[in-house]
Formats: C-alpha cells, structure tokens, sequence
C-alpha cells in the first residue's frame, strides 16, 4: 500500500512539470514579443473558445496580419515531417502542433469571417514556436512555420500584406474574437 501514494506522487509530479515547462515557454514568448514588437502590435494570451476545442497559447494582431501561435517548451531532438512529429524517447507522444496550429489559425479566420469584418480578407497565420534552447529541430517540408523564440519577432514583422489594417480594424479583430471566448 505505501507504493501507491508514491506513485500517484510521482504521477502528480510529472503533470507539474509538463505543465509548468509549458506555461514558462508560453510566458517566454510574451515576455519577448512585448519588449520587441512596436505598439502597431496587440497581443492575447491563452485564448480559450466557446467550442472546448482547446486552448490557443496566444494571437499576434498586427498591421500585416494576424499570427496564430502554438508555443512548445519541448528539449531534446524533435523532427517534422510535414505534419508528422516523432520525439525519440517520449513514450506515448502523440499529437501534431503544426495540426494543432493549423485548426487553431482555422478557427480564428472562421470568426472573422463570421463577423461583419469579412470585407478585410485578412491575413491569418499558424505558427510553431520552440523556446526550450535545449532542443534540436530537424525539419522537413513544414505545412507552417516552425520557429525559435528568437526567430519569431522577426519573422512576424517581416510578412508583407496587400492590406495594411489600422489600429481601429485590428481593434475590432481582437474584440470579436474575445467575444468567442470563456
């Protein structure tokens, strides 16, 4: 009987540590887009939709657009494929953040359009972004971007649009998307 409490311990344990490496990577990309971007920039942290598909580590709304973000703290060798990601020696991986990404980005256009903003067509992108410093990416034909945190300021300002959206449209963007959330 003495082994159960410490395996429930141990269980308990593991879920923190997931869950707070998490949450520091998801905090490490706030803290630089922050101090990087210019204010034409606003930024959204942990969104979460009425329609329980999960959460959205953060979204980017800019004069270029809108960028979707899936933030992984993961270290260690790490390999895409596409859409396929494998992690040598994690047990029971599962999961796909460029799918993730993806459906997330998908979601956000289909509340933009949904909304009488329609007109904009505006730009909406997924993008993965690693900040453990530990961790090594072999990518190959990646269906979004795949990026360092250091990469990322740059990355984001960088993408050209055929429309520019004032502070007032990107304003309205962030509103209706805060009305979908919980």
């Amino acid at each position: 009987f003495s082994l159960v409490p410490l395996g429930a311990f141990y269980f308990y344990l593991r879920k923190y540590r997931i869950y707070n490496g998490g949450w520091q990577g998801e905090k490490s990309v706030a803290k630089l887009l922050n101090k990087t971007l210019s204010d034409d920039y606003s930024l959204i942290n942990d969104v979460y939709l009425h329609d329980g598909g999960g959460d959205i580590d953060h979204i980017v709304l800019g004069p270029n657009g809108v960028f979707v973000l899936e933030t992984k703290n993961w270290s260690g060798k790490i390999s895409c494929n596409g859409d396929q990601w494998q992690r040598p020696g994690k047990r029971g991986f599962k999961g796909s953040p460029s799918r993730q990404v993806k459906r997330n980005a998908a979601k956000i256009r289909n509340i933009i359009d949904s909304s009488q903003l329609k007109p904009l067509g505006i730009r909406v992108e997924g993008i993965v972004v690693f900040t453990n410093n530990h961790s090594s990416l072999n990518i190959n034909n990646p269906t979004v971007p795949i990026l360092k945190l250091q990469q990322l300021p740059s990355h984001i300002t960088a993408q050209k649009t055929y429309n520019s959206y004032t502070s007032q449209q990107l304003e309205q963007i962030g509103k209706e998307i805060l009305k979908q959330t919980h």
